[in-house]
């Protein structure tokens, strides 16, 4: 079977380097483009160092990109749905890795990104790209939008308690998320240089974080199509903290949430094993000893995994739920091309089965 052609429009950032990473070592996908405009002529492996001898790829011009099978943009906020139509011109499947198509509501786009939606006729043209939520969809999808890395962590903690509909619908959904450096991206700045970054705790956004939007979009996606009488999104909504931490890779999303009725361990076990029993990259992490018993970001770098977990408080009301992931894979680039694999009828497993390390 010939490999489909692949172009990768932005290619010098850490998620355009993980793209070209996986697909390297894809058996159906060829990256044939990779574009830039500060490297053009410059050799990817130049910019993404760990890929020398892997690939001789030469950074091109967006403009000088030519018809591929498939297009990944990873491109700024707002740069892929202003030129939409170029791109898809050019494929006949596109996943954006921006945030440009996640939000189905434009209303909702409009409040998070300050501005309205300069493409609003594409937007229901893509499927979110979360294989977890959107399956079925994304099959049948031509188009696939990227997933927030925050929200991708905190959605797959607190999914099994939305399906269940045990969540009081009067108290808030709270996420705790703890990230690393790399989710500043590949560019320099004050806060990501080395001696105000080392060692930092810093609450970058202590209030308000963008993803929360696509939390509460999962929360009535699944109270809307999965079962008819769940209870929607709590009237307190969904708040996030984000917070840098001394890491690279990673996000931990701890997400504090509150029950309709008190519940027994045992039933959050059932929640957890009836959501995810057939997910092949989700994995629950909840052991009785030892240094790894909870999920832990460190372990997952490079990996599509996502590890989750949770704890019950001792009456039973409230539930606190836990997800690590690699913000660079699961949260960005390893998603995108699970997406790829479920579009085109390929194993969604195919070039992403790398566990991740340890130590």
């Amino acid at each position: 079977m010939a490999k489909l052609s692949c172009a990768i429009i932005g290619g010098t950032g850490y998620t355009g380097g993980e793209l070209l990473r996986i697909l390297s070592f894809h058996p159906h996908v060829e990256v044939a483009q990779i574009t830039s405009r500060s490297r053009v002529g410059e050799y990817a492996h130049v910019v993404h160092p760990n890929l020398r001898g892997v690939t001789a790829l030469q950074f091109v011009r967006p403009e000088d990109v030519t018809k591929a099978d498939v297009l990944f943009l990873c491109l700024p906020h707002g740069e892929a749905a202003t030129q939409i139509e170029r791109w898809t011109g050019l494929a006949d499947r596109i996943v954006d890795l921006s945030a440009d198509f996640r939000l189905r509501d434009l209303g909702a786009y409009e409040k998070w990104y300050g501005s309205a939606h300069p493409a609003p006729q594409w937007v229901d043209r893509f499927t979110y790209g979360l294989p977890e939520l959107t399956r079925d969809q994304l099959k049948n999808a031509r188009y696939a939008s990227g997933v927030g890395c925050n929200a991708t962590a905190t959605n797959l903690a607190l999914m099994p308690m939305v399906k269940t509909g045990w969540l009081d619908p009067s108290m808030p959904v709270i996420a705790d998320v703890k990230v690393g450096s790399s989710e500043a991206g590949a560019e320099s700045t004050p806060a990501s240089h080395h001696p105000e970054r080392s060692g930092a705790v810093r609450s970058y956004a202590p209030a308000g974080h963008r993803h929360a939007a696509e939390v509460e979009q999962m929360m009535r996606m699944l109270s809307a199509s999965l079962t008819p009488t769940l209870t929607p999104p709590g009237r307190g909504g969904v708040h996030m903290t984000a917070t840098s931490i001394e890491m690279v890779r990673g996000v931990l999303a701890t997400v504090h949430c509150f029950l309709k009725e008190p519940a027994q361990e045992k039933a959050l076990w059932k929640a957890f094993r009836d959501c995810y029993r057939n997910e092949p990259f989700v994995r629950i992490v909840k052991a009785g000893a030892g240094i790894f018993r909870a999920p832990e970001p460190k372990i997952l770098a490079g990996s599509n995994y996502a590890d989750v977990g949770f704890a019950l408080s001792e009456d039973g009301r409230k539930a606190t739920l836990l997800c690590a992931i690699d913000n660079l894979m699961k949260g960005a680039a390893g998603s995108a091309v699970q997406c790829l694999n479920l579009m085109c009828g390929f194993d969604e497993r195919t070039g992403l089965e790398f566990p991740g390390l340890h130590p």
